[in-house]
């Protein structure tokens, strides 16, 4: 089409500390950026409705009946109240898209009114949920076949939700083919931007020969964190004498990591400068997530000039050149090796400091014009109507 079409975009995640929610909230500053007609719903602390220009604002806020999804999100159990006086903002915005991020309580919601309203539904997957709740479930005691049934009845609900959606949007190549292949819908590819100016290694201060392993994310079972006390071991044995773990973020494993870590620096929570700082006096940057399907925590590493170490699962593979500017893990002990190798070799380390450095990202504008692509991909296939 050739207006810019009018988004209603109702994220289950917004104000948490995550990628997913760090997403959100980039989309709705490029569509304030260009002045596009744009509805942003979130839950939030306290209810609020705001208009800026073609900008508006409309902040719910989740009842006391409330049950924990992951330990800064929550599942609203009375979130239909919140029907009939979301529909009417909805229909006085008149959105020509409606757009959603998940199976939440908010993303139900949004897909609900999607279909009373007659508009197209777009969909973006954010976060691997199956294998979420897969990971939480394999450390109880007969587990790991619990696990697996759940990880497969999780995946099969959550694809039957995406396929409710007339356009789809996933994050990685891996997720795009499976989408397409079990919903028939279209699906595009929605990577994730990187600002190079908070993270560069212009931010680093540390003179010291102190080998630094670091790691940036949430402390969750599904970041498969305790991995780093495998990466410490091998160190040791390797005789790595000059070596600490600086690792930035909060959650259930911190307990877990400063008990197991002999050397460790838990920063919890940064942001701003402090994060600059934090990642750019790193040498090296751990990822040992299996459960990503992106991982925008390393291309702020690469930008910072740091080579990734992750693993062969997920999106982070895709965003690592093996041996130029990290290298991708098959098994736990394998990212302790490859750890290992770049603590012993200097050159290697240098080397692909350089080509982290100077490895290219994608700015967030080029991003979400994709996505403005796809909603007019899906408005142009439904007329506009469902």
């Amino acid at each position: 089409m050739n207006t810019v079409p009018r988004v209603a975009f109702l994220p289950d995640s917004y104000h948490e500390v995550n990628g997913a929610a760090r997403t959100c909230r980039e989309l709705v500053a490029f569509a304030e950026r260009r002045g596009y007609p744009f509805l942003s719903v979130r839950f939030a602390k306290r209810e609020r409705f705001e208009k800026r220009g073609p900008l508006s604002v409309l902040e719910l806020r989740r009842s006391v009946l409330k049950v924990p999804v992951d330990p800064d999100l929550d599942f609203d159990l009375l979130f239909y109240r919140l029907h009939g006086s979301l529909l009417s903002r909805l229909r006085a915005f008149r959105p020509d898209i409606i757009h959603i991020t998940s199976p939440g309580d908010l993303g139900i919601l949004g897909a609900v009114a999607a279909r009373q309203l007659g508009v197209p539904l777009a969909l973006s997957w954010h976060t691997n949920l199956h294998e979420f709740a897969a990971r939480r479930l394999s450390r109880l005691p007969a587990g790991e076949a619990m696990a697996r049934a759940v990880e497969s009845f999780v995946l099969n609900r959550v694809v039957w939700f995406f396929g409710r959606g007339d356009v789809l949007l996933a994050p990685n190549r891996e997720l795009v083919e499976l989408l397409r292949s079990r919903t028939g819908k279209p699906v595009f590819l929605m990577a994730r931007g990187i600002d190079t100016e908070a993270f560069n290694p212009k931010w680093r201060s540390r003179t010291d020969e102190t080998f630094v392993v670091g790691y940036v994310g949430r402390l969750q079972p599904e970041k498969n964190v305790r991995a780093l006390a495998e990466v410490e071991q091998a160190l040791v044995a390797a005789g790595v004498a000059h070596y600490r773990f600086s690792i930035v973020g909060g959650g259930a494993e911190a307990d877990w990591l400063a008990s197991n870590l002999r050397r460790a620096t838990l920063h919890g929570v940064l942001k701003g400068e402090a994060l600059s700082r934090a990642y750019a006096d790193m040498d090296v940057f751990v990822f040992p997530s299996r459960t990503d399907t992106f991982g925008n925590v390393i291309q702020e590493a690469h930008a910072s000039g740091l080579p990734a170490v992750v693993t062969d699962a997920g999106g982070p593979k895709f965003l690592v050149d093996h041996g130029v500017n990290g290298f991708i893990a098959s098994s736990d002990a394998d990212l302790a090796r490859a750890v290992v190798r770049l603590a012993r070799e200097p050159h290697t380390l240098a080397r692909m400091r350089e080509a982290a450095a100077l490895k290219a990202s994608m700015g967030w504008d080029h991003v979400f014009e994709g996505v403005y692509e796809a909603y007019g991909a899906a408005l142009s296939e439904t007329g506009g109507n469902r």
